[in-house]
């Protein structure tokens, strides 16, 4: 039988694992007080975190606890991952309860158009023709927060808007090809723009905040659906007692 395994790598950069895994110790030593006999791996799995493999690591039966963006799960990973409950985003600018929403950044000697707050309503605010003759940057086509929502937003693929789309791989990977004039402009959702501004200083001082997409889910929390339906409720019940919000629209365990 194939051991257990869990993994949180959406925001796991390699300055905040010590975070990322004291997250992951607070989660288990919960689901262990209140599950009798549930196999939870010591230590967390880091798989690649490119697109295709970790699409590869969602379709593991492995997988019991997780985390997934809405951008795969609504293209296909909702037949083989089973969403719990949400983090709360209402720490981080721009997030609210169960939803993130991305900044548009662009070089501050870019001449796109001015810095600009917080978003004053849940709709997206983006600058009319920001895209058009620019250089776009996206992590992946399959990410909400950096493609899919902007397309949403716009009615249409960003890239066909754009003089130029240049796929970076992550956000991280975007806020530097900015900054270095390798691309104008990306959408980079709330929690890794803050990630940037703590350890990504220099290139995300040259950065503004030019526009807000929309509000949408953030990532979820995740089992495969080949676990226990008992076993995924109980996670769930322990996820909502402990802070965790519910997913909207039953679309959880």
């Amino acid at each position: 039988m194939t051991a257990p395994m869990a993994a949180l790598p959406m925001y796991d950069w390699p300055e905040a694992r010590a975070e990322t895994d004291a997250e992951y110790a607070y989660w288990r030593a919960a689901f262990r007080a209140a599950i009798p006999g549930i196999d939870l791996p010591e230590a967390l799995t880091r798989p690649d975190d490119r697109a295709g493999f970790l699409n590869d690591h969602w379709r593991d039966p492995a997988l019991i606890f997780g985390q997934c963006c809405w951008g795969p799960l609504d293209v296909g990973m909702i037949d083989y991952l089973m969403p719990l409950a949400q983090p709360d985003y209402g720490r981080y600018p721009g997030g609210r309860g169960i939803f993130y929403r991305s900044a548009l950044v662009a070089r501050r000697d870019g001449g796109i158009a001015p810095e600009v707050g917080l978003p004053g309503g849940p709709g997206a605010e983006i600058p009319e023709g920001v895209l058009a003759g620019r250089r776009f940057a996206y992590n992946d086509t399959e990410s909400m927060s950096g493609y899919r929502g902007l397309m949403a937003d716009l009615g249409a693929d960003p890239v066909s808007l754009a003089g130029e789309g240049v796929e970076s791989g992550s956000h991280r990977a975007s806020v530097r090809m900015i900054a270095a004039g390798g691309a104008d402009l990306a959408v980079i959702d709330c929690r890794s723009w803050a990630l940037a501004q703590r350890f990504e200083p220099e290139a995300a001082g040259q950065l503004m905040v030019i526009g807000w997409t929309g509000e949408r889910k953030g990532i979820a929390y995740v089992t495969s659906r080949a676990t226990d339906p008992g076993i995924a409720r109980a996670m769930k019940q322990i996820l909502l007692q402990n802070g965790a919000l519910p997913v909207p629209g039953g679309e959880d365990a």
